[in-house]
């Protein structure tokens, strides 16, 4: 199983984090639009914007990895709480813009701090799905 090391992980999560306090603060969406960017690009490439900037400063030697199947899902979730932000800010429904903004911040935010819902979310998932498998 590929892994990815907690310092990347925490990297993308800071940039998460941080992008979504601008908007509010600035009161612009479009900030948004370029998280979105960037999670999409890392979901296709493989490439995070905020792991590339943060990468020299960063130890990842002996640190603990995280599973990128994990990782992924993650950033699925990511994208669809942005994607769904952005509908609603272009909608003209600001307020469910920073309803789903905020859920995404939360979630980033609990995960610096050390618990993961994504995590929580996934393994959710895979026990339903083993358990359909031995229903079916």
């Amino acid at each position: 199983m590929k892994e990815i090391p907690e310092p990347y992980v925490k990297a993308n999560q800071t940039g998460i984090v941080l992008f979504v306090i601008l908007t509010a603060v600035f009161n612009q969406p479009y900030i948004l639009l370029a998280l979105w960017i960037i999670q999409v690009l890392g979901l296709l490439t493989g490439k995070n914007a905020f792991v590339l900037l943060a990468k020299p400063f960063l130890r990842v030697q002996g640190k603990p990895t995280q599973a990128l199947e994990l990782q992924r899902f993650n950033n699925v979730l990511a994208v669809l709480f942005l994607t769904l932000s952005l509908l609603f800010f272009a909608l003209q429904l600001p307020v469910l813009g920073y309803i789903f903004a905020a859920m995404l911040f939360l979630a980033a935010f609990v995960a610096l701090c050390g618990y993961c819902i994504g995590c929580t979310v996934y393994f959710q998932y895979k026990q339903f799905k083993a358990r359909r498998r031995i229903h079916s």
